[in-house]
């Protein structure tokens, strides 16, 4: 990386050098800009602005590659929104602009300095920019006042993370549904509901391919635990709490396959609890051998058709499975052996059986019941309601509809200023 405590023209005339002649090339379904490097460094703009067509959407991500999974699982949505509006993503983080290139067809732009990005926002004329975390260098892009900028935010969860003060600095909140609306009105103060855009979870309307098929013979039991988070209040894991405990009781029921798939920041998180646990269940698993499973890197989803069993904590893979597999029962945890508390801040809690301080003690129990019968299916059918609201299809279509929607009304506001056409 170029030496920071360098002049500003100092740093430019580096990555003018660092940047080579960049070559603009058609994709099969897009534009696609590509730049070189020399020796390595990562240029300070990419491409040369000039060279930019209009991208009136942007998805805007300025994070590493590890939280990149944020904004991968709206590749495939995205690509579908640049059927109907030249759609760019826009980066601040060379590697992980690297990485992008190679996995989409979509254009993925890259702008290291604050100048940058907004030169880049100008020449493209972008109207709409979409967020899918809470990143602090979202901040930076707010900045540009001509676009109408749009959190979607990367899963429908009852995380404390998902009801930010930050989504008052966004014209639009995209949530699924009734519970998250709710989530907001409970946890917010001063925070204007008319931001919230109710669409569903478009990602739950692409077809996954499974990546795991049943066993005949054998229950099948997904163990899908989250990570740590990023403080005390947004840990939800049960890993270092129950997670060995849960793993040990599920290896003991007869005819269970365990598939162990966490969350992917627990693979390389440093918290040395949950690093702990996860590698004594690797090796429990490892030990036990066939037919157990550890997928580790796969997309959860595509493991949700086989399972008969979903035991996972407070996240959005508990909610995914409640949307696609609502026939299969889930098993929740809860490390801080709260009830109250979880129910009243995660609905689907009153429709689980919930692993804590007080039930661990008879997980066998607990877990084999839950194999064995499903008595609370009318409640995840009721919660299913409360939390998507619709039928698959149905998200999709409203998310096109509101950035198509979002598009013109920019356009219309911008006319409208006065002196238009200034900043």
């Amino acid at each position: 990386m170029p030496d920071v405590s360098a002049p500003r023209s100092t740093l430019r005339q580096r990555a003018r050098r660092a940047l080579a002649r960049t070559l603009l090339s058609a994709g099969s379904r897009a534009k696609r800009l590509v730049s070189s490097t020399i020796g390595g460094e990562p240029p300070e703009l990419s491409p040369e602005v000039e060279g930019l067509p209009p991208y009136p959407v942007v998805a805007y991500f300025a994070d590493t590659p590890l939280q990149a999974y944020q904004l991968r699982q709206w590749l495939p949505v995205l690509e579908r929104v640049a059927e109907r509006h030249p759609l760019a993503v826009v980066t601040r983080q060379w590697e992980l602009t690297e990485q992008l290139r190679a996995a989409t067809d979509l254009p993925v732009l890259y702008a290291l300095e604050l100048d940058g990005l907004r030169r880049v926002y100008e020449q493209i004329d972008v109207k709409v920019v979409v967020y899918v975390n809470n990143g602090w260098r979202n901040f930076q892009s707010l900045i540009y006042q001509r676009a109408l900028h749009v959190h979607v935010n990367h899963g429908e969860s009852d995380k404390i993370s998902m009801v930010s003060n930050q989504a008052k600095a966004y014209d639009h909140v995209v949530v699924a549904g009734p519970a998250a609306v709710e989530r907001h009105r409970r946890a917010l103060i001063n925070f204007d509901l008319g931001r919230l855009v109710v669409c569903g979870r478009p990602q739950l309307d692409l077809d996954v391919v499974p990546t795991l098929d049943p066993l005949p013979g054998r229950r099948t039991v997904l163990y899908a635990p989250t990570w740590s988070g990023e403080d005390d209040a947004n840990n939800y894991t049960s890993l270092d709490r129950y997670g060995v405990a849960v793993v040990r009781a599920l290896l003991d029921l007869p005819d269970v396959r365990v598939v162990y798939k966490p969350h992917p920041r627990v693979l390389d998180g440093e918290d040395r609890a949950v690093a702990a646990a996860h590698a004594e269940i690797v090796r429990l698993l490892a030990a036990a051998g066939a037919p157990h499973e550890r997928p580790l890197r796969a997309d959860v989803r595509g493991l949700f058709a086989a399972a008969d069993l979903l035991v996972t904590d407070i996240s959005a893979v508990g909610l995914d499975f409640l949307y696609l597999r609502p026939d299969a029962p889930v098993v929740l945890t809860d490390r801080r052996t709260d009830r109250a508390r979880l129910v009243a801040e995660a609905p689907l809690a009153g429709a689980a059986d919930v692993v804590d301080d007080d039930t661990v003690g008879d997980l066998a129990g607990l877990l084999a019941a839950n194999l064995a019968a499903d008595p609370r299916r009318d409640d995840r059918a009721r919660l299913r309601d409360h939390y998507f609201g619709f039928a698959r299809g149905e998200s999709s279509r409203r998310f096109l509809d509101f950035v198509d929607d979002c598009v013109a009304r920019r356009d219309a506001l911008v006319a409208a200023r006065p002196g238009q056409g200034t900043a």
